[in-house]
């Protein structure tokens, strides 16, 4: 159920409304937009008179929403969510940029690529520490080692820097490192984690599961806003189909349909989606075009003898020539990198 407050609700009538919902029992979430405020009254209550509600001093409408998610659906929050961390914003009229190997291999490697990173214009460094690898005999990552070097590169060249988090007893570990956690696709729906990110202050960047509906991904977004963390950012990153001259599937389309349906920012990954070089700078332009909150970009200054995902790794010139090509098509469509 979403509560609208009257633009000038007082104090003591926002306060009586809120104790009215969790007198009914419902959980009370607080949206303050330039505009307006609403509260987000989360709760099944099969038959609830809304009634109840509309009458109380200081609310200008009450109604239902029938989408399963509710914290993360428009209709709880027209604007667009903006997260803010130091100076980069994502969501907002720039578009961010996330660069990197998909392992921290060495010094020499994460300190090369960091400053790759940072002088191609981009402000935020991936890498992984700990490698969700599909057979057990492949490169794992370096462990906390990787998350130390990638800090220290980050901080040497002014970035950010996200990595991902694979189990609850991580977390505390890489917080120490990170400034964005992320969840990957096959975590998706590992309901535990996503229970204990959410009560962190980090923002946490979800990618979509490897056969995930939209729906179920931004219900996995729920859980980490239901929570109480409000910093969710979501990543397409391909899906699975029968197509078998790509890695994945990459869905254009779920960009502008998050957009829609979400005030959640998008983050596309074209590296893991196609899987292979050459289709990356096509897939990031369109990406642009469709209206990406943020890019995740793979860059390696070698990738034949990359620890893992070589094929999909950008070389250095290609991804500055890369960047050049997308601060165009931004521009085009009102935005900047």
């Amino acid at each position: 159920m979403v509560v609208i407050l009257e633009n000038n609700a007082t104090e003591e009538q926002i306060k009586n409304i809120k104790q009215h919902l969790e007198d009914f029992g419902f959980q009370i979430h607080e949206s303050s937009g330039v505009q307006r405020t609403i509260l987000g009254a989360i709760g099944v209550k099969p038959g609830f008179d809304i009634r109840k509600v509309r009458i109380l001093e200081g609310v200008a409408d009450v109604y239902r929403v029938t989408s399963p998610f509710k914290l993360a659906s428009r209709k709880f929050k027209e604007e667009k969510t903006v997260i803010k961390i130091k100076d980069v914003e994502i969501g907002g009229s720039k578009i961010a940029m996330m660069a990197g190997p998909c392992s921290v291999e060495s010094e020499e490697q994460i300190f090369k690529l960091a400053e790759v990173v940072a002088k191609s214009g981009s402000k935020i460094l991936r890498g992984g520490a700990f490698k969700p690898r599909s057979s057990p005999y492949s490169f794992q990552g370096l462990g906390e080692e990787g998350l130390r070097l990638m800090r220290e590169a980050a901080d040497q060249y002014g970035l950010l820097v996200i990595t991902e988090v694979m189990q609850i007893d991580q977390i505390e570990l890489i917080s120490k490192y990170t400034d964005i956690f992320q969840l990957g696709a096959r975590n998706m729906q590992n309901f535990s984690l996503l229970k204990e990110l959410s009560k962190s202050e980090i923002p946490v960047m979800i990618k979509r599961g490897l056969a995930a509906t939209i729906e179920e991904w931004l219900m996995s977004a729920e859980y980490i806003l239901s929570g109480g963390n409000k910093n969710v950012i979501l990543c397409e990153r391909g899906i699975r189909t029968f197509e078998t001259y790509t890695r994945n599937t990459f869905d254009l389309s779920a960009i502008p349909i998050i957009h829609n349906r979400s005030h959640l920012p998008v983050v596309a990954d074209p590296s893991h989606a196609t899987g292979l070089r050459d289709q990356v700078p096509p897939m990031a332009r369109a990406a642009v075009a469709a209206g990406a909150d943020a890019l995740m970009i793979e860059i390696h200054h070698d990738p034949e003898n990359a620890l893992s995902d070589g094929p999909q790794a950008l070389l250095p010139e290609t991804f500055s020539q890369l960047m050049q090509e997308l601060r165009l098509i931004a521009q085009a469509i009102g935005k900047t990198i």
